[in-house]
């Protein structure tokens, strides 16, 4: 008798055959011969989205009132004087980066905050290794063979369909390595989808369906098979073709912004994803960084609109979706001498949703004069990015409690930004 989890597993990976001819004849007659029911409710949605390159929160929510700013950045201070394509002052202190306008509206509604001076304990400037220690949840342990985002699945405690962590990215990220299920789609539409986190994937991705139907008994198909075959219809290429963002919603032609529709469409079709990762590159800004043009503020509009199209397109599922965003580390408080940022230490990190504490940027940074900076140069970390990501996946996903389990050997305090 095959059981509950290893028919799921056996379903995950025969997805790989969905994407060349869509669901096969015999799988879809099993599906339509009896009255199958939406088995899903709404879930609730983790969405992280991965700034790599090391994004300067410097920059993007500037500490402006602080005067060290301007002597460290004479050609990159910006100020949030009252000018079109001014910084836009969040609350006397930092401001937010012109770019990040559609945004704005977010936090002043109360349902987006903003970490700064958050960060790595790891000191290391090298953008792997950072992002490794980030995904692995584990800062001085390069052994851990599982992320974060993994485990935190398999914290929810309950069965779950082929969907349930789901990457909008070409490949599975660190993340969401691990024992749990986890698939990487590259573009729904292909249906271009991977799967890691199984140490038999690469033999039963070559089985056909029909083996993997052979195999199981009327009565798991009955019982268990339903949802992977429901979820597999609705993931049909005319309905992702032809789909239609809520309120007119237009996102950015680019690889977030397409990443962020995907996710959308997903949560709309209720296949029961609980945990979605998307990515942004680019953000290593060490020339000709720019203020309010350049490449820095092209990402940071990019950025900004797509999660700001995606929120709106959420609409009526606001109240399931957390988004949260992290980069490896920040950029150093001094500006080089190409007009640019080299590797530095904290920067700062966005969490939108209808049960985040918003409208407040959490910190404890001290200054920027020299006494205060990590080597007489970085923005020292002084948030560890555990107390935020614990919090948010904590509370966002009803995790059940974790005992270090989500991010071991750490015994820190969450930062405490969620409705409880």
């Amino acid at each position: 008798m095959v059981n509950r989890r290893a028919f799921m597993k056996s379903g995950a990976l025969a997805l790989f055959a969905a994407g060349f001819g869509g669901v096969p004849n015999f799988i879809a007659r099993a599906a339509d011969s009896r009255k199958i029911y939406l088995p899903y409710k709404k879930n609730k949605v983790l969405v992280c989205i991965f700034q790599r390159g090391a994004m300067d929160g410097l920059m993007a929510v500037s500490p402006f009132a602080d005067p060290n700013l301007k002597t460290l950045r004479p050609t990159l201070y910006m100020s949030p004087a009252q000018t079109e394509g001014a910084m836009i002052d969040l609350d006397g202190s930092f401001a937010l980066h012109p770019s990040l306008g559609s945004l704005s509206p977010f936090f002043k509604e109360g349902r987006m905050a903003i970490v700064h001076g958050v960060g790595s304990p790891n000191n290391t400037r090298s953008h792997f290794d950072a992002q490794d220690f980030m995904e692995s949840g584990t800062p001085f342990n390069k052994g851990t063979s599982s992320g974060w985002l993994n485990r935190a699945v398999g914290l929810t405690g309950h069965e779950a369909t082929p969907f349930q962590a789901v990457s909008l990215t070409s490949a599975l990220p660190r993340s969401l390595y691990g024992d749990h299920d986890a698939l990487a789609i590259s573009n729904l539409q292909d249906f271009a989808i991977q799967l890691r986190g199984n140490p038999m994937g690469a033999n039963l991705a070559s089985k056909s369906f029909e083996s993997l139907y052979d195999q199981t008994s009327s009565q798991i198909l009955n019982r268990t098979g339903k949802e992977s075959f429901e979820a597999m219809k609705m993931l049909n290429p005319n309905d992702i073709k032809n789909y239609q963002p809520a309120n007119g919603v237009v996102y950015p032609n680019s690889a977030l912004g397409n990443s962020l529709k995907q996710i959308a469409m997903l949560i709309k079709m209720n296949v029961g994803m609980e945990v979605a990762f998307a990515e942004s590159g680019g953000w290593d800004t060490h020339f000709n960084q720019g203020t309010t043009n350049g490449a820095l503020a092209r990402n940071l509009k990019d950025f900004s609109d797509s999660i700001a199209a995606f929120w709106k397109d959420m609409d009526a599922y606001q109240d399931e979706v957390t988004v949260m965003t992290m980069t490896e580390f920040g950029r150093t408080a001094h500006q080089n001498g190409t007009g640019g940022t080299d590797h530095g230490r904290a920067s700062c990190l966005f969490v939108l949703g209808n049960d985040v504490q918003g409208g407040k940027v959490y910190q404890r940074i001290k200054s920027l004069n020299k006494a205060d900076l990590e080597d007489g140069r970085d923005l020292p970390v002084s948030t560890d990015f555990r107390a935020v990501f614990n919090n948010v996946a904590t509370e966002h996903l009803k995790l059940k409690k974790t005992n270090g389990l989500l991010f071991p050997g750490w015994d820190g305090k969450d930062i405490g930004m969620m409705k409880v």
